[in-house]
């Protein structure tokens, strides 16, 4: 299968022209890995996938994580998650809200193992509204001075699901958090501020504006201002790429190198449904470097049916 990539303006992103309701294999698999590791998102436009397929999809990049939020997975396929405003019954059918700002993140940093990529699939595209906005969290990184590199290599951060739904309880006033859900029993982690991918070696800022409660040796007034700054800069408007949906666009990002968020979307006039796929990784090996974890191999795409 050939893969037409264009990179797309503004330093990072590429788009993918390829047909993945076609029989894929390894060399496909590590085409679409390697193109993801080099561009961090790539925006496949044109797909006409049902469940199987966007599996399958996500399986050309890795594991996919079945440890989902139950209320919102697509019955009969542990792995995709509704993420929609569509309230049916008074009852929201997916994840997100979407009349109001999403935080800046980074998908499962709640998690004691870093989602290694995202899968998101346009099932109903709004009129007006509802984009996903990406940072460059790798380049931004590679932009701070020197000194302030050095003192972010060595910082951890705790990150929350508790203070993420507390966060978004308080944002929505009051309302009970739909993003936590299911997860709100998993402890606090930690991870480094800068990990360093572990196919690439390139660090990125992992920040969170909602999820990271403090970093770890600060006291809290000093840590939410240096997160606070690391996140302005790292959505600063030479680091951001804005997708506009499109019915039966895919996107995927590598979630160890760019964070992202959703614009407000008015759910009264501008229903919007997507389906998402996350792929894990591995626990980090014994003597690799802090932040490095090994991904799991891409699989052959052999899933498919």
């Amino acid at each position: 299968m050939n893969l037409a990539i264009t990179p797309l303006p503004g330093g990072f992103g590429a788009r993918v022209g390829t047909d993945l309701a076609r029989p894929t294999g390894p060399a496909t698999a590590h085409a679409l890995t390697e193109a993801l590791h080099r561009h961090r998102v790539l925006v496949l436009p044109g797909q006409h996938l049902n469940h199987a397929d966007l599996l399958a999809a996500a399986g050309l990049f890795g594991a996919v994580d079945t440890a989902t939020d139950r209320r919102y997975t697509v019955p009969g396929f542990p792995g995709l998650t509704v993420v929609s405003n569509i309230h049916q019954d008074g009852t929201p059918v997916g994840i997100y809200d979407g009349d109001q700002e999403e935080e800046w993140h980074a998908d499962n940093s709640f998690k004691p193992e870093l989602t290694a990529a995202t899968l998101l699939y346009s099932v109903i595209t709004p009129g007006e509204g509802g984009e996903t906005r990406f940072a460059d969290a790798t380049r931004a990184y590679a932009d701070l001075p020197a000194g302030l590199r050095v003192r972010v290599d060595g910082l951890r951060a705790v990150h929350s699901v508790q203070h993420l739904a507390k966060q978004q309880g308080d944002a929505a006033d009051g309302r009970s958090s739909t993003q936590a859900g299911t997860l709100t029993q998993l402890p606090e982690v930690t991870h480094p501020l800068a990990p360093a991918h572990p196919a690439t070696g390139a660090r990125a800022l992992l920040l969170g504006s909602m999820v990271i409660p403090r970093i770890e040796g600060l006291p809290e007034a000093e840590g939410q201002m240096l997160l606070a700054d690391l996140l302005a800069h790292t959505t600063g408007p030479e680091y951001l790429y804005t997708h506009r949906w499109k019915q039966n666009d895919l996107v995927v990002w590598d979630n160890l190198a760019v964070l992202h968020t959703a614009s407000p979307c008015d759910s009264s006039r501008h229903p919007r449904l997507l389906v998402r796929a996350a792929v894990r990784q591995q626990a980090r090996r014994p003597g690799t470097p802090d932040g490095g974890i090994t991904a799991e191999p891409p699989a052959s795409g052999s899933s498919r049916h």
